[in-house]
């Protein structure tokens, strides 16, 4: 039974005369009347001397720990002195919780721990002796530049998506407007690296075609691959400012250097290695700025909170797979700002300035920036190009080489026009000689994002009206009229009956029936007039103008309304979209707007090119409606079979690569697979990691303590980074329908490297019961695994010559394709 109190017995005080010769400090022996040893908190304001926690009853110990400045229980006990710690706060009976006390200013209790600043150094040796830390990441990043560039050229043809992503440099470079589903950050740095390097844009980056010697290819890799560099000091730092041992920063930082799939991937023309970057620098800066909590709205706080804001906006603005590291620190922000609103000792204007904080840095910073690579891609895409038929025609019509503004601005009958929907992402309105395979099999109607003559329609009048008279009077097209609409190539007529779309059964299908001099009422449409972008309220008008007039076509016979939104039909209709005849008047259903785009009608003036103005903000949402739209269209098509794509399940045991190029003998093969040891021992510490934090709850439910509490605040806050991370990047894939490759799994990839580091640093690096040597030789076995595992698979990133079924032991799973068999 342990005692309650303990009493020492020190002898009776000494009578002689306190001081003696000692050269020593002397303490006064404890006596009753002695002041120093006097219990009286009135005369010193000091707390009652208390028993270690292993000798008190388990209520008061409860009550004796200290809470922590982070609101989570732990605290610096070997670096906050007692007048950071305001001990009145802890009154006997537990009612600290309605005190309104000072906010808490020391450190936080998880994270790198914190040390005093060192002196200025005086000499250059006191110089390099504070830096020393600086050194191994000086190191790693002299490697990385190795494995990165080492026969970065070695290839000489168009390896993977340089096909794509090369091509979109060029368009900046001869500034031709183009469309693609990714924001435009990372391919206007590919276009900057060509520019640099003294690309001139004329290459057109075909699939597997060599280089040029007028194409600088190497040096525009090696622009992109110092993304790829930076990612492992990234990665070291990132570790340190997490609070891990030396030997855990080591291992993650040879992790990032020595994984071959982002070795492999950051070696060409592409946008992951700058991905990968931004990834990294949004939790470097996260996990900075967690470091600075304990002293708010300093300068440092304030740089560091912005940093992260500014990496969200980069990130997102090189790929939409930022939103989910966007999500982690989203995750962050909410559980920090809900500990800040429990902590009493805040004031209320101090908790609406950490609101303000983050909405202007994490929310406004990173919305302006992702705008501001629109607004730059705008200003440099200034001509027309094979993208322009995604945009709105008022956009189009201001790109320059675009002639819409010399159209003519009344639209009359016997116009020759094209119709653009203007749902978001919309096409133009198009046909083809092929058929329907189903329903009426009559000529099929579509829209279609490119332009060509099939597009091309003409408004002429119904069939019991006089026939159009190209010498006859001009009749303006206005609100109300029913006309015909004549395919110019095939001189059918735009037709609709009660027979179900193909893909939206609930509508009307939409064909091509007739020629010039067969037809039937089913062939007419009634001109609806929504409003006009610049002159507003149909009521203000009568003519329709090209461009501006939002119109709505109403099939006469049933009351369906002509629409285009994102179904797609199947191969038989060319992947187009479905043009239905919808029987539901919704007259906010934009899918079912449509407006004139190109015009032509010599017998018109061109029309005023002051009409033209298309505002940044309407671009901007429709571009990126059109994006979504069009990745959202990238689905597995069941009538291919695509050897590069895999599922998302594949790739934490790394079950499948990709072949990234031609795979004969003669050529230099990349193969897209990870280092196995990095990638099956990160899956299995997230495995391991969640298992772990389950445990350790469930012995504190039962009152076991396993470690201190700052030791458990870093290893939840550490876990939770990593296992956040994780989860935010790999379950989208699991849900979404479009088609997926195994480098979509490279950023969610570093998370699991982090919970690998910090499970070793948990367990063996930073245990008591471990000695340094056993930690020592687990540390050396883990190296010596990494790295020889990296050489071993070296050539699938520098590229491997000759036939390929030559080079033995590198299939180390059944389902990897490398060997041809």
């Amino acid at each position: 039974m342990k005692p309650s109190q303990v009493a020492l017995d020190l002898g009776p005080p000494f009578d002689d005369d306190p001081r003696s010769s000692s050269d020593f400090e002397e303490i006064a022996h404890p006596s009753a009347h002695n002041p120093y040893w006097s219990q009286s908190s009135a005369a010193h304001n000091t707390r009652d001397e208390e028993l270690p926690l292993h000798y008190m009853s388990e209520e008061k110990a409860r009550r004796r720990v200290t809470r922590g400045p982070g609101g989570n229980g732990g605290g610096f006990a070997s670096q906050a002195t007692e007048k950071d710690l305001d001990y009145d706060a802890y009154d006997a009976e537990g009612k600290d919780v309605y005190s309104k006390m000072k906010a808490s200013r020391g450190p936080v209790s998880s994270g790198r721990p914190r040390r005093p600043p060192p002196p200025p150094p005086t000499t250059l040796r006191e110089f390099f002796v504070q830096n020393l830390e600086h050194i191994p990441p000086i190191i790693y990043t002299l490697l990385s530049c190795w494995t990165r560039f080492h026969k970065i050229g070695k290839s000489d043809v168009v390896v993977w998506d340089e096909a794509h992503f090369g091509k979109f440099g060029s368009y900046y470079l001869k500034r031709e407007f183009y469309f693609d589903v990714h924001p435009p950050l990372g391919k206007m740095l590919v276009g900057l690296a060509g520019l640099l390097a003294g690309y001139d844009g004329s290459f057109d980056f075909t699939s597997g075609a060599t280089y040029p010697e007028t194409v600088p290819y190497v040096a525009m890799r090696v622009m992109l691959a110092t993304f790829g560099v930076a990612m492992v000091p990234l990665g070291w730092y990132t570790a340190v400012e997490l609070g891990m041992s030396w030997m855990a920063c080591h291992l993650v930082a040879l992790m990032v250097l020595c994984d071959v799939a982002w070795l492999c991937i950051s070696r060409f023309i592409l946008l992951d290695s700058m991905l990968l970057f931004f990834t990294f620098t949004t939790v470097y800066c996260l996990a900075k700025f967690h470091n600075q909590q304990y002293r708010p709205f300093t300068v440092d706080w304030w740089v560091w909170l912005a940093l992260t804001g500014w990496s969200i906006g980069c990130v997102c603005s090189v790929k939409w797979v930022g939103f989910f590291v966007t999500s982690l620190v989203g995750a962050y922000t909410i559980e920090d700002l809900w500990d800040k609103f429990g902590d009493l000792k805040m004031s209320a204007r101090d908790q609406l300035r950490h609101w303000g904080a983050r909405i202007a840095c994490l929310i406004v910073l990173p919305i302006l920036i992702y705008m501001a690579s629109f607004k730059l891609h705008f200003m440099v895409l200034s001509h027309s190009g094979p993208g322009d038929a995604q945009m709105s025609s008022l956009f189009q019509a201001n790109l320059e080489g675009n002639t819409f503004h010399e159209n003519p601005l009344d639209v009359a009958i016997g116009s020759k026009v094209t119709l653009k929907n203007m749902g978001w992402g919309g096409g133009l309105l198009h046909s083809h000689v092929q058929t329907y395979p189903v329903g009426s099999e009559q000529q099929q109607v579509t829209c279609y994002h490119y332009k060509d003559e099939n597009n091309d329609w003409v408004l002429l009048p119904r069939w019991d009206e006089a026939p159009y008279d190209p010498e006859g009077p001009i009749r303006f097209l206005k609100d109300g009229d029913v006309i015909r609409l004549q395919h110019a190539p095939t001189t059918r007529n735009l037709h609709s009956h009660p027979i179900p779309a193909p893909v939206s059964k609930l509508n009307n299908e939409v064909s091509c029936y007739g020629n010039a001099t067969v037809g039937d009422f089913q062939d007419y449409w009634v001109v609806e007039v929504v409003d006009d972008i610049h002159r507003g309220s149909k009521d203000k008008y009568d003519r329709i103008h090209s461009l501006t007039t939002r119109l709505r076509f109403r099939h006469q016979a049933s009351g369906c309304y002509l629409r285009a939104a994102n179904a797609i039909l199947p191969q038989w209709g060319f992947k187009q979209i479905e043009v239905s005849c919808d029987k539901e008047n919704n007259p906010k259903d934009v899918h079912t707007y449509w407006n004139v785009e190109s015009h032509w009608n010599h017998r018109l003036p061109p029309g005023d090119v002051r009409y033209y103005k298309s505002p940044f903000l309407r671009d901007f949402w429709h571009l990126n409606v059109a994006m979504a739209t069009s990745n959202n269209a990238l689905i597995p098509d069941p009538d291919k079979e695509d050897i590069l794509a895999s599922k998302p399940l594949e790739w934490p045991f790394l079950h499948v690569g990709l072949r990234m190029c031609g795979w004969g003998d003669n050529q230099t093969k990349y193969y897209l697979i990870g280092t196995p040891i990095i990638w099956w021992g990160g899956t299995i510490s997230l495995i391991l990691g969640t298992l772990t934090a389950l445990v350790y709850l469930m012995r504190q439910q039962r009152k076991y303590q396993d470690m201190e509490p700052r030791e458990w605040d870093h290893f939840l806050y550490v876990g939770k980074i990593a296992m956040l991370g994780w989860l935010f990047h790999f379950l989208p894939f699991l849900i979404m329908g479009r088609v997926t490759y195994i480098h979509h799994y490279l950023p969610t990839l570093y998370f699991s490297v982090l919970m690998f580091g910090h499970l070793l640093d948990h367990f063996v690096f930073t245990s008591r019961r471990l000695s340094d040597r056993t930690k020592q030789i687990v540390f050396g076995v883990t190296v010596f695994a990494i790295v020889g595992t990296f050489w071993w698979f070296r050539g699938v990133a520098w590229g491997i010559d000759g036939p390929i079924n030559e080079h033995w032991g590198l299939k180390w799973r059944s389902t990897w394709n490398i060997y041809n068999e």
